[in-house]
């Protein structure tokens, strides 16, 4: 059975905490690495590998200090120029080509941020049981079979971003990056719905947007669509 858990999971910073029982594997590094170090109980060597989708930091604060303290982290080539890090712990990935971390075959798969080279990812371990991880894009042209965890972006919802602008509460300005760069609910919605999710057995919905999101509604309508439990990253 694979575990995910948020470490950290807002505007302010990501973390995810994945597991098979044979290999764990952050997704993401972005808070300070003494806050991962006290979530993990500081038990920081039980941790294979890092992936981090893209460059920006509330994604990879703490890739410096991982590498630092012996975890490999794999990222795309633009995502560690973005960062100008290097050494042998940097391990560059590119888009659909596959590899190995332990019991988890990692498949990056490129998505839409405004960033250089951000990836999702879908993990497989040896059970064939899977995890499809896709944060920060405001849109997925792949489709998955045989999903057991989806980990997704839903970072707001049009009506209440466009009535939010419409009183004043978020600029704009805003509203064009948002449509750009981040997944709304009506999309997440019409991602799942567009999958097999005959294996799936649990949800989690990632990085909603404090001002823009209403976690209850986010819960009960993705609930509608997958019919399987649905949790919110919110820490």
């Amino acid at each position: 059975m694979i575990e995910f858990r948020p470490l950290a999971s807002s505007s302010n910073g990501n973390c995810y905490y994945v597991s098979d029982g044979k290999t764990t594997l952050l997704l993401e590094l972005g808070v300070k690495f003494k806050e991962i170090q006290k979530a993990l109980r500081f038990k920081v060597s039980s941790v294979d590998a890092a992936l981090v989708s893209h460059s920006h930091a509330d994604h990879s604060k703490s890739v410096r200090d991982a590498m630092k303290a012996g975890i490999d982290v794999y990222a795309s080539s633009g995502t560690f120029s973005a960062l100008d890090v290097g050494g042998h712990r940097a391990h560059a990935i590119k888009s659909k080509r596959d590899f190995l971390i332990g019991s988890w075959r990692v498949l990056p798969f490129d998505v839409e941020h405004d960033a250089d080279e951000p990836l999702g990812f879908l993990l497989t371990n040896k059970l064939d049981e899977r995890l499809v991880f896709i944060t920060d894009s405001y849109y997925c042209r792949y489709r998955f079979n045989g999903l057991n965890v989806v980990a997704l972006e839903a970072n707001y919802s049009l009506p209440i971003l466009d009535d939010n602008i419409a009183s004043g509460r978020v600029p704009h300005s805003l509203r064009g990056r948002l449509l750009r760069s981040h997944m709304s609910l009506e999309t997440a919605k019409e991602f799942l719905q567009a999958n097999d999710l005959s294996r799936v057995q649990e949800i989690h919905l990632m990085h909603l947007s404090d001002t823009n999101s209403d976690e209850e509604l986010f819960k009960r309508e993705i609930q509608k669509v997958a019919g399987v439990p649905v949790y919110v990253a919110r820490r």
